[in-house]
Parts: structure tokens; C-alpha cells; sequence
């Protein structure tokens, strides 16, 4: 499948779509108090670095984001639909957020996701992700996991 990412505004109805469609699987996995989405209010701030994965025919197919605060940047709304699974898209998502992180000076990326989320904590793990305790505002959940990943000089010029 080809593809293509770039920074969008997340307020368009196909992307808000998607990120309806990550809302909900969220939900069918946990209770509300351990769903962390920022909302689409925070997903246009200055700080904010929103990408969207479009296929061949121009459908978005994938979000992601990272927010950028004073001294690291966490990875939010990670989502590929279904169909376009198993394509690279999350691979070269995260990617393409790393390289931001990176070019915006950041070294450091942490992120929060739920314990359920197999197919997500398997890329983190595999992209150099370690486990860490919360951060933030985070509290101790026993449905959440906290990663964390140093980037390295060679991660902007190489994603």
C-alpha cells in the first residue's frame, strides 16, 4: 500500500472521523477515567504537531501526534484503521513524530497506552520504547503502561 504523511489540521470531517473510530476502540478496551485522548480543541494548539497517513487514492487511513512541552514531547492519538494495518503505516507514523520531536530540538518522547493495546505496545517495545512510571499528570493506573524513548541526533536526519 502506498501512503503519504503530513501535518494536517485534525478539525476536517474525515479526520475527526478517524479519530471518533480511536475514541471508540479506546472505549470498548477501557473505562473513561483511563482514556487519556486529547481532545480535538488541543490537537490544533501551537504546540502540537499533527500528522495524517492518506493512501494512494487520498483517504485518510492513520493519525498520530506529539505535544510538545518544556522538556520532552509525548506521542498522542496513535490510529490506523483496520484495513490499512500490517502496510507500515504506524511504523512510519511514529517515525515521521520522531523526526519532528527531534527537528523541534526535544530528545526525549514518552507516551502513555493501555495495557490491552498488544498491538501498539508490540511497535513501542520494537522501536526502543522502554516501561517507565507516569509522568505528567498521569497517576498510577493499573490499565495504563508509560514508555519512554531517548532519540538520538541521527533520528531527524534519518526518519
Amino acid at each position: 500500500m502506498q501512503f503519504r504523511i503530513a501535518l494536517e489540521d485534525p478539525a476536517t470531517p474525515e479526520v475527526i472521523a478517524l479519530l471518533e473510530a480511536g475514541d471508540a476502540y479506546g472505549a470498548s478496551l477501557y473505562p473513561a477515567e483511563s482514556n487519556h485522548f486529547l481532545p480535538l480543541d488541543a490537537l490544533r494548539a501551537p504546540n502540537v504537531r499533527f500528522v495524517v497517513a492518506r493512501d494512494g487514492q487520498g483517504t485518510a487511513v492513520g493519525t498520530g501526534a506529539v505535544a510538545l512541552s518544556e522538556d520532552f514531547a509525548e506521542l498522542k492519538r496513535m490510529w490506523v484503521v483496520p484495513e490499512a494495518r500490517d502496510n507500515g503505516i504506524s511504523k512510519a507514523i511514529l517515525a515521521d513524530l520522531e523526526a519532528r520531536v527531534a527537528d523541534a530540538g526535544h530528545s526525549l518522547l514518552r507516551l502513555e497506552t493501555g495495557i490491552d493495546n498488544h498491538e501498539a505496545l508490540a511497535l513501542y517495545e520494537r522501536k526502543g520504547f522502554v516501561r517507565r512510571g507516569p509522568f505528567g499528570d498521569y497517576r498510577e493506573d493499573p490499565l495504563s503502561v508509560f514508555m519512554e524513548k531517548q532519540l538520538s541526533a541521527a533520528t531527524a536526519a534519518t526518519a
